[in-house]
């Protein structure tokens, strides 16, 4: 019998924060989004007094001064490196891995029937906690969906204990009761509208969603929520994908700290989207052969005139080259940029994308591509951080890069932010 672990970060930013401030335990505690605009972390104690995931972080405020709560500026680097430590650590305790998101992980636990999962789990949660200082929740189960659905009851409390819930303990009869109690909105894959029309057919919770004909399901809907109603059965149809598939297109893109108006710093910063997207490509061992750029104002500025457009374009050779890329991004951002204008947004997209080792070239096609170069860029920016070396094009003072007012600094990335101890 195949089980399965979903491990999941509690209010992972959040945590993320207190690691190294542990003044903020017991503290309504907010993360926001790009220059500091919506919640996207709340504790435990700020979702008590009602804020709702992307909540405004103006609309907060008279909330934030009565009940004191703490908001601070979305500090990517620590989240994704707290991340990385975590994960390794629980990669240590299956043979299979596949990590979802930043703050949640599949295990597989094939041959594992003799091993009481419950303490297992419970060595796992206290392990993450002391190395890492990220409390987490575990749901053991027989399918990926349930196991979702089994680490939804550890960290609701529903069932199971201290943060921990083995679907694989409870008996038929148990698990009616459970699902019944559980609303089929809560069910991996079933969104907020796919949950009002399941509701419409009296499909209200999981057990009912569990019990309806697949197949109906399937001629109605989708193939899709067919293998959702068969997960919850028990039956097995989502494999663990250890090793991430390559992305199809990347994107880069930011809101800027102010209006900008003139092309010099368009520049800037459309240059500094595409440093970050040709490392990510290059990072997967891909080449891009269709570059685009957009440029937007802000559309909730009524009082502003109005401008959004973008423009593609295809490159000769597919290329991992940052400087190439970048000559090409500003080209399209000169053919679209239009003065007079207060630019709030800008992006980049790689398209066409193509696996390196697989690239097969043009007979006749020279390859300008500064390969040795992009290789010393990303092992100097590896190890001193992103942006240490860089192309001078992206700018040296970046005046418009996104407002994060409230960060905390990089504790575990940067030698310059390191936590002391007094």
């Amino acid at each position: 019998m195949s089980v399965f672990a979903l491990v999941d970060g509690n209010n992972f930013y959040v945590s993320c924060e207190r690691v190294f401030n542990p003044k903020l335990e017991g503290r309504p505690v907010v993360v926001l989004s790009n220059n500091d605009g919506c919640a996207v972390a709340r504790s435990a104690e700020v979702k008590a007094l009602g804020v709702k995931m992307g909540m405004p972080w103006f609309k907060m405020q008279d909330l934030a001064r009565r009940h004191g709560i703490v908001a601070l500026s979305s500090n990517y680097e620590l989240y994704a490196d707290l991340s990385s430590r975590m994960m390794s650590i629980l990669g240590r305790y299956a043979p299979e891995q596949e990590i979802y998101s930043i703050d949640e992980c599949f295990l597989g636990f094939d041959g594992f029937q003799r091993y009481d999962l419950m303490t297992y789990g419970h060595d796992m949660r206290q392990t993450v906690r002391q190395w890492v200082g990220i409390p987490v929740c575990v749901g053991f189960a027989t399918t990926k969906t349930l196991a979702k659905l089994a680490n939804h009851c550890a960290k609701k409390g529903l069932t199971g204990a201290e943060g921990v819930c083995d679907f694989t303990r409870l008996n038929e009869q148990e698990i009616q009761e459970l699902f019944t109690r559980i609303p089929v909105g809560e069910v991996w894959g079933v969104g907020r509208k796919l949950a009002e029309r399941l509701e419409e057919r009296g499909i209200a919770h999981v057990d009912a969603l569990r019990r309806s004909d697949a197949k109906v399901l399937r001629r109605e809907f989708s193939v899709v929520l067919e293998r959702t109603v068969a997960e919850l059965n028990g039956v097995s149809c989502l494999g663990l994908d250890e090793i991430a598939p390559n992305k199809q297109q990347i994107m880069s893109s930011r809101s800027f700290g102010k209006y900008l108006h003139d092309l010099e710093p368009l520049e800037q910063a459309v240059a500094s989207y595409m440093a970050i997207a040709a490392e990510k490509l290059r990072r997967q061992q891909s080449k891009a052969g269709l570059v685009q750029v957009y440029v937007r104002t802000n559309p909730f500025a009524e009082h502003l005139p109005q401008y959004q457009q973008g423009l593609s374009a295809p490159l000769p050779e597919p290329s991992d080259d940052t400087l190439r890329l970048i000559k090409v991004a500003r080209w399209l951002l000169k053919k679209i940029y239009r003065p007079g204008y207060a630019y709030q947004k800008a992006g980049v997209v790689l398209m066409d994308l193509q696996e390196t080792a697989s690239l097969q070239r043009s007979l006749f096609a020279h390859n300008p591509d500064n390969e040795r170069l992009m290789e010393v860029m990303d092992r100097v920016n590896a190890v001193w951080g992103r942006g240490t070396l860089r192309c001078a094009t992206e700018g040296l003072q970046k005046e418009w890069s996104m407002k994060r007012e409230k960060k905390s600094p990089n504790f575990t990335t940067r030698w310059d932010e390191l936590p002391e101890a007094y």
